[in-house]
């Protein structure tokens, strides 16, 4: 059976490295042997996402990388579907694959689809409700396109049932918990907080780079209002994004960078190192939203919404948007509760899986259900 791998952004290598790990098991253990291309659109790439794929995570160079860099959502997809479609009639897979709700995403399953090659979709069913985001949109339209559709929680299956999906669908948990579990010990191992001048909880790690954030002033001047008034109590380390770098100048905010421990941008280890050992976790990314969850670490969210509900649901996430004062207060609640992963304690069912998505997501590809 052969399968294509369509990847284009960080969080994409991190959860293919998972399901790749799991083929490989795959094929160890049986005599059907699953033939997975992986194929890089080339939509985020950079010296550290490089590290990441190749020496980190430990999964194969991609058998192309079809390099297309845009900055138009129209002109990025239009580019893609193109070169996607050449491989497809090139390689004739039996089924593509691909993960979460970047244009890389929406492009591979138009290709596919059109060819009548089966879709699978990892990461189904999450949704935010917020049209205005370019991912929404990137993921309703894949989900539809797709079967099998393999879902994280329960929530995306029931959002995939309001839109009248309800066949093909698998709760295998979340890849990204396999990930996060897999790496731990690697990341605590191979980094010390010394090379950050760092201590163990000594601190708050924070990430802004959304779009919605990052390209607008009032927004981006009042999540960086807040953590000046956060930082006067405990140090912030902030990887900074070159976008967010890039717009703070454009709008003459630099100066509220002086407070704060600004560092490069960093691979995926050192910031599951940074993740696990923070105080807390102050983020607009999906990812570690989740990840701070992992880790058992508080998290304000700083969007409007979030797909993640059961982070929130269960206490130890805060939407906080880019509110300063809300940042400031869901601050103060988080410092004052120190019981917030609570839930824990009572025998509550976790809603991400038990940390082996990834072998269920092979075993339904390869035909054997789970």
């Amino acid at each position: 059976m052969k399968i294509i791998t369509v990847v284009g952004a960080r969080p994409q290598f991190i959860k293919a490295a998972a399901v790749s790990r799991a083929i490989h098991r795959y094929n160890d253990a049986n005599r059907r042997i699953l033939h997975e291309i992986i194929l890089h659109t080339g939509q985020h790439y950079d010296k550290k996402m490089s590290d990441v794929f190749f020496e980190q995570l430990d999964i194969p160079e991609p058998e192309y990388n079809l390099g297309i860099v845009e900055k138009n959502h129209g002109a990025m997809t239009g580019k893609m579907l193109e070169q996607l479609e050449a491989v497809l009639l090139e390689e004739r897979p039996d089924m593509l694959l691909v993960y979460g709700d970047t244009n890389s995403t929406l492009a591979g399953a138009l290709a596919a689809a059109k060819l009548h090659i089966p879709v699978a979709h990892v990461e189904a069913g999450l949704r935010s409700y917020n049209r205005k985001m370019p991912e929404e949109i990137n993921r309703v339209m894949t989900d539809h396109l797709s079967a099998p559709l393999f879902c994280p929680t329960q929530t995306a299956v029931r959002n995939l049932n309001k839109e009248g999906i309800s066949q093909h669908i698998y709760n295998v948990g979340d890849v990204m918990y396999d990930v996060a579990l897999n790496y731990r010990a690697k990341a605590s191992e191979k980094y010390d907080l010394g090379q950050w001048s760092l201590e163990e909880h000594g601190y708050v790690l924070c990430t802004v780079h959304r779009a919605e954030n990052s390209d607008h002033k009032t927004r981006l001047q009042s999540i960086f209002s807040a953590l000046n008034e956060i930082v006067i109590g405990i140090p912030v380390v902030l990887p900074l994004h070159p976008r967010t770098r890039k717009m703070l100048g454009v709008y003459e905010l630099e100066y509220l960078l002086e407070p704060l421990h600004i560092i490069e941008p960093v691979s995926y280890l050192e910031m599951i190192r940074l993740e696990m050992s923070a105080k807390a976790i102050i983020t607009d990314s999906g990812g570690i939203q989740k990840e701070a969850y992992f880790h058992k670490v508080p998290c304000l969210t700083l969007r409007d919404e979030t797909e993640w509900v059961e982070t929130v649901e269960q206490g130890c996430n805060k939407i906080c948007g880019a509110n300063a004062a809300v940042i400031c207060e869901k601050w103060k609640e988080i410092c004052q509760d120190t019981d917030l992963f609570r839930f824990e304690n009572k025998g509550d069912v976790l809603p991400y899986g038990n940390g082996a998505a990834a072998d269920l997501i092979v075993d339904v590809i390869a035909g054997n259900g789970y």
